[in-house]
């Protein structure tokens, strides 16, 4: 597997290299020429027949599995909601989300997979606990379970207004991000006592997210310098069935459902590989928005990234401007050295202000289409937000059953 960039993806792994048969994710192996991703449904599953051994990996599979199945939704509807992309088909979600309006009732899906994501990794956790008892601290299923808690609270934390849990009362959206960081930490102490290096590696790479996000710039910035630049922590996506495919390929390749105009990617006209597009010649299926094809995702089975080595630069980057007076030339120097890899030209800075515009849109340029543009525009109090919705709010479907949430 490649990016966009055609370097090789350093993928977490789980022990034996392997890859699980029927996941929607799976922690690849480095270049994995293929994976055989059938699956027959057994149908129902009692929930005794989870306290088993062998129904452990199942279980952790099954959270990659949620993970992947609302990420790739996030990165289509957040990115039409932040201007990351341009809706340019008819449907009255994304009409509503292209204004900036993210009403309730159309989030209802988005709600409740984010948060079903999130409660399968927590409460799996708790059933591995149980069932792996004295060797759950040696499984590497362990430490993977804490990963995909990680990650699924990191992407509440960045989406959400308020935080919810499980039909208590809304709290502030950040409680997503303490939370994200307590798992990632579990999961550093484990994978660290079990040898497992690569699932340490995205353990650090996603508190070094959430600690970025709570503006400890010297926590994220020492977590992001353990993270090689060659790294990749992605979900995996398939042709198998349309669950699995990576859903941005098919609102733009399959369908012309969003498109690159009117973005940051039609502004760089193709001069950087990592926000290709295509002219269509073409409009969309609204029949009005011209169709420029976004080429970052070229298959239903190609993966998101979820953490890589070239934000943990920029993480770095980060920081040094934050850290006392603002060191630019590191700074400048670690965001040139992303530039330098994907083969575009270096730029410069005087002052931390004029090396903050830089980073902002460097970090743009790799987030492109990957459900991460909406928080960065929240975090920075973007003037793109003014008299726009930043965030999903709860929906309907939790207002109505939730008697501690209300519009």
């Amino acid at each position: 597997m490649k990016d966009s960039n055609n370097r090789v993806q350093v993928v977490s792994t789980v022990h034996a290299w392997r890859c699980r048969l029927g996941a929607v994710s799976c922690l690849a192996a480095i270049l994995v020429a293929g994976c055989d991703l059938g699956v027959t449904n057994p149908g129902t599953i009692a929930d005794d027949a989870l306290n088993d051994e062998q129904a452990m990996e199942p279980l952790v599979t099954g959270m990659a599995g949620d993970f992947s199945t609302i990420f790739d939704e996030v990165a289509y509807f957040m990115g039409i909601a932040s201007g990351d992309i341009t809706h340019s088909g008819a449907f009255e979600a994304e009409e509503f989300m292209q204004r900036g309006e993210i009403e309730p009732r159309h989030v209802n899906g988005l709600w409740g997979e984010m948060h079903r994501s999130r409660w399968v990794a927590e409460q799996g956790i708790l059933r591995l606990q149980e069932v792996l008892a004295g060797s759950y601290a040696s499984s590497p299923l362990a430490t993977e379970a804490h990963l995909w808690a990680g990650f699924s609270n990191r992407m509440l934390g960045e989406n959400m207004c308020v935080s919810v849990y499980d039909g208590g009362s809304p709290g502030d959206h950040m409680d997503h991000f303490t939370r994200a960081e307590s798992y990632f930490t579990e999961a550093i102490s484990l994978a660290g006592s079990q040898g497992e290096d690569a699932m340490q590696d995205a353990a650090y790479a996603g508190r070094a997210q959430v600690r970025l996000a709570q503006q400890n710039w010297t926590g994220a910035r020492d977590d992001a310098q353990q993270v090689a630049d060659d790294f990749a922590f992605v979900a995996v996506f398939s042709v198998a069935d349309s669950r699995e495919n990576n859903w941005v390929h098919n609102q733009s390749h399959r369908r012309d459902y969003f498109s690159a105009i009117n973005t940051l990617a039609e502004a760089l006209d193709n001069t950087d590989p990592r926000m290709a597009w295509t002219d269509m010649d073409r409009n969309g299926a609204d029949g009005v928005t011209h169709m420029l094809r976004q080429d970052k995702y070229l298959s239903l089975g190609d993966a998101i990234p979820i953490a890589e080595g070239d934000e943990m630069r920029l993480i770095e980057a980060e920081a040094a401007l934050r850290i006392g007076g603002g060191d630019v030339p590191t700074a400048m120097q670690l965001i040139n050295d992303v530039r330098m890899a994907a083969g575009v030209p270096t730029k410069s800075a005087a002052t931390v202000a004029e090396a903050m515009t830089v980073l902002r849109e460097e970090r743009d340029i790799i987030f492109w289409m990957e459900g991460r543009h909406l928080w960065e525009l929240r975090r920075f109090d973007d003037a793109f937000l003014t008299g726009r919705d930043e965030c999903v709010p709860p929906s309907e479907n939790e207002v109505l059953t939730n008697p501690n949430v209300s519009n």
